[in-house]
């Protein structure tokens, strides 16, 4: 009879999170844990939170109660930005039993040594001003690729973000050990790693390195098909790293770069670093050296006192860009910021249709971006998922093409000509 504790994860938020929990998951040794599906009854469930939206919130109360349903007796605990901003609050959610902020989080296990559930829950918190070590992590599980943690918290304050009080100051491990972590990756077999943190264009603050350094190095690693950027500030993003994009072997021709607003007016109440004549000049010089790029773009809408001239002027702006998709966010007012100060709000069902078009862009960009790729050549990476007798992968620059689907092909660089875009709005290729 199987004796092993279950233990089920869940995570909310973004692709960091997501490193995080896998790393997280490794921590439990196979001989003494079951890992099982969220979603069935476990002795303990781990639920690492995101505190970027109110929605975020919202998803976590609603894990806690699903597992607090599934199973009244197991050990709750819960972790990530949420439990380091609102511990307290957290804590007095019926059914959880412990919190661990930011700098506990990768201790988790020191917390397990009573696996029984707490008559009085615990919090185990610091001052985020106290938050300096930094942890590499990396997820596994998708055979293709990983997200690999290179560089975490922000030294930035725009109005609207809470994740410098959630996640502290800017900091990370030296190029080298980043570089060794890369290596282990490409020993599972996974052909291509994305890089990921909060602000990862800040990589080297606390080692005295840049994030220039650590592509150029990460570029000699021999096994990783691809290295993907996920995401970079466009006042960290020099013509040295574009250029060297250009030329890299494995860097990938995609940039997903935060612009967040298109009006200038809006971008100095975010307090962001760049003007819009700043983020077009970037936009140039990145399809000036590399004509094929997949550039994505992070949009808000709705921020307090967003006028319609406002919207309008930065949807025109995004328009004109050479830009290939974007990520369209609603503005989530966030406790202790500096937009919630701002009393001029927008109403919901305004910020809903600003939103809608700018989606419908988006699906304008893509399509345009698509079929300026049609009839090239790309390597593609197949993954496992699969319908209809049909695979799908992405390019280098991240086109999603369709192929039919062959077993062997998972996870192996195949050349694809690109032929025309489907029903789905994938892209879809011959093998050369």
């Amino acid at each position: 009879m199987d004796k092993r504790l279950k233990v089920a994860f869940y995570t909310l938020g973004c692709k960091l999170n997501f490193s995080e929990t896998s790393t997280i998951k490794r921590f439990f040794d196979e001989t003494e844990y079951e890992k099982v599906s969220f979603d069935s009854p476990a002795d303990i469930y781990v639920i690492n939170t995101c505190s970027v939206t109110a929605a975020a919130d919202k998803k976590c109360r609603h894990a806690i109660y699903k597992a607090t349903s599934l199973s009244p007796s197991a050990l709750v605990i819960v972790t990530g930005c949420f439990a380091q901003l609102q511990a307290g609050q957290i804590a007095k959610i019926r059914g959880v039993d412990i919190v661990l902020g930011e700098q506990e989080k990768f201790n988790i296990m020191n917390y397990l040594e009573d696996k029984q559930k707490r008559n009085i829950p615990e919090i185990h918190s610091c001052a985020i001003e106290d938050v300096t070590h930094f942890f590499p992590s990396w997820s596994i599980g998708d055979r293709v690729r990983s997200f690999l943690k290179v560089q975490d918290g922000c030294d930035y304050h725009c109005t609207y973000c809470t994740i410098p009080k959630a996640r502290g100051k800017s900091r990370n491990a030296p190029v080298q050990e980043i570089v060794s972590e890369a290596r282990k990756i490409a020993g599972t077999g996974i052909r291509e790693i994305v890089l990921s943190g909060v602000n990862i264009g800040d990589f080297g603050k606390s080692t005295g390195e840049s994030f220039f350094d650590l592509i150029r190095e990460l570029d000699r690693v021999d096994g990783i098909e691809r290295f993907r950027i996920s995401s970079i500030e466009p006042n960290l993003l020099s013509i040295d790293m574009i250029q060297f994009i250009a030329k890299s072997k494995r860097v990938a021709p995609h940039l997903h770069i935060p612009l967040q607003s298109g009006s200038d007016h809006i971008l100095g109440l975010m307090q962001r670093r760049y003007s819009t004549a700043h983020f077009a000049e970037l936009i140039s010089n990145i399809k000036a050296n590399i004509p094929d790029a997949c550039i994505g773009v992070d949009v808000i809408t709705g921020f307090p006192s967003e006028s319609e001239n406002d919207f309008q002027t930065g949807y025109d702006f995004i328009d004109q860009l050479g830009i290939s998709y974007l990520h369209v966010f609603s503005y989530s007012a966030r406790p202790d910021t500096k937009a919630v100060e701002i009393t001029d709000r927008i109403s919901p069902l305004e910020i809903n249709r600003r939103s809608k078009l700018l989606h419908q862009l988006s699906d304008k960009k893509r399509v345009s971006f698509y079929q300026d790729n049609i009839g090239k050549t790309a390597v593609v990476l197949p993954e496992n998922q699969h319908k209809d007798k049909m695979m799908t992968g992405f390019t280098a620059n991240y086109i999603k093409v369709e192929i039919p689907f062959d077993q062997g092909l998972i996870n192996q660089p195949v050349k694809v000509v690109l032929q025309g875009i489907n029903e789905d709005g994938n892209v879809t290729g011959i093998l050369q």
